[in-house]
């Protein structure tokens, strides 16, 4: 498998990204003789984040990239040696040597797709040793993407969709990695660009940016612009001096609002003058505070206004309210460090090994695992409306719209029956065999998939506060098997 020759693949994950016991397992199946048996993880989260009803699947164009280049170099195996106890056979590094991913195949979510709990965002499978040792950079390259898309979307949500909305996180993300991460991802998840250069150039989100203080207070007021002419469009006439216009019209906007005239500090002005003739379609002021009366100028009317400062979920609440004059909000710490909620808790756990399904057993139901490689629907009604996601075996038959289904939601007592007016398959086929199926979308149409993925859920499961829980079901074979494995009866 070809490592991808592309400007991102210095951004994809390494082998050694992993945990040691990653390592020592491999050494332990390839010992026992199991490193080629065939096997299926999925990858998966037990609860919605933020205490919503929702999250949005994202990772997969990283994890693609990740298996494409994934090749232990002689520097990794030769570290590995030095961790594992010495007497260790030459013969496992030499394995490890000739590792690639051409024998592993991926069914997955596509990016932007709506997901609930227990329904895998990943499912991976090929020769136990390799997929074993995929597992923690797997869950790194999901977890964070998806959590940072879905706080992207509930802002989203919050804002409704005509604010626009800028990522502005880098200098507090956790380390230069999360800062890339956050900026693509929350681009995915709904934000119309973010301050973060390296993100536009390796991943193509769309950059934008204000300007510091720093700017402002170097100015002292007695710099004197090289060129102080502003040139104007052709219909608006000749250029101008742009440090004496300014000081006219501030005459002129004062004697129309009947005030003083207060003259700014001179290095404010000079500031403000000096970024002018640097941007003259794009200028940007910047005020600490504001206060907005609708005054009966023209031009005014035509100066959009943008805010940040530490906003959150509720401060975006109010900006977002009606009547608001706020066109951009920047929003930094609350969208790349998730302080809500940390993490999205994926876990990646094993459902077959040689064709056989495998269960986790526990007394705690929610981290009992479902066995056997499986399929995954989404049930709509009539209007187009989301039902229930259902997981079956895959040597099922899909459901058929228009015919009624019997399905056992998750921890039921009893069934229960579905008659969908459509039904929809949730995992596609995009690595088979270490071989891409399919092209990846971009970055925006994934974007564009996730806004419309949202439109879908009703509002009762998108309230952001005690939202209705939406259902994930079991087919009757499938549940089937969970209790025969339960009671510990074979497979």
């Amino acid at each position: 498998m070809a490592a991808e020759q592309d400007p991102e693949a210095r951004a994809a994950a390494r082998p050694l990204l992993t945990d040691l016991y990653q390592a020592t397992m491999a050494l332990g199946y390839w010992r026992a003789g199991r490193a080629c048996d065939e096997a299926e993880f999925e990858l998966f989260f037990r609860r919605c984040p933020f205490g919503g009803a929702f999250a949005l699947a994202a990772g997969l164009r990283d994890c693609v990239r990740f298996l494409r280049s994934f090749r232990l170099q002689d520097a990794d195996v030769q570290f590995l040696a030095s961790v594992l106890p010495p007497d260790t056979d030459p013969a496992f590094f030499e394995h490890l040597r000739a590792l690639d991913c051409s024998g592993v195949t991926v069914r997955a979510l596509p990016e932007g797709s709506l997901a609930f709990p227990g329904v895998p965002l990943l499912q991976v499978s090929g020769p136990l040793l390799v997929v074993q040792l995929l597992e923690t950079p797997l869950l790194c390259l999901v977890g964070y993407a998806s959590l940072i898309a879905t706080n992207a979307a509930r802002l989203r949500l919050i804002a409704g969709p005509e604010k626009r909305l800028l990522e502005m996180g880098l200098r507090r993300a956790q380390g230069p990695d999360g800062g890339l991460t956050a900026s693509t991802y929350s681009y995915l998840g709904g934000f119309d660009g973010t301050s973060n250069v390296l993100a536009g150039q390796l991943r193509g989100v769309p950059v934008a940016g204000t300007l510091a203080h720093s700017f402002i207070t170097s100015f002292s007021g007695s710099e004197v612009p090289p060129d102080p002419m502003l040139a104007l469009p052709a219909r608006q006439g000749p250029s101008v001096d742009l440090a004496t216009r300014v000081e006219a019209w501030l005459e002129r906007v004062c004697a129309h609002l009947g005030l003083e005239v207060q003259e700014p500090h001179p290095g404010e002005r000079a500031a403000f003058v000096a970024y002018a003739l640097a941007f003259p379609q794009a200028f940007q002021g910047l005020l600490d505070t504001y206060s907005v009366r609708r005054f009966q100028v023209p031009w005014l009317a035509s100066v959009p206004i943008a805010v940040s400062n530490n906003i959150g979920e509720e401060e975006l609440a109010q900006l977002a309210q009606e009547g608001s004059e706020v066109n951009l909000i920047g929003i930094g710490t609350s969208v790349v460090t998730c302080p809500r909620q940390p993490s999205l808790g994926c876990v990646y756990k094993l459902v077959s090994v040689g064709g056989q399904p495998r269960m986790k057993l526990t007394e705690d139901p929610e981290k009992q695992t479902l066995p056997g490689s499986k399929a995954a629907f989404r049930l709509r009604d009539s209007d187009g409306s989301l039902l229930l996601d259902v997981l079956q075996l895959a040597e099922e038959p899909p459901p058929q719209a228009g015919q009624e289904l019997r399905v056992w939601p998750r921890g039921a007592r009893e069934s229960c029956t579905v008659r969908p007016a459509y039904v929809e398959p949730l995992l596609r086929l995009w690595v088979q065999r270490g071989q891409l199926c399919e092209p990846l979308p971009s970055l925006a149409e994934s974007r564009a998939f996730s806004q419309l993925s949202l439109s879908r859920l009703s509002l009762a499961h998108r309230r952001l506060v005690q939202p209705a829980q939406y259902q994930v079901v079991l087919s009757e074979k499938l549940q089937a098997l969970v209790d025969r494995l339960s009671a510990g009866g074979r497979p």
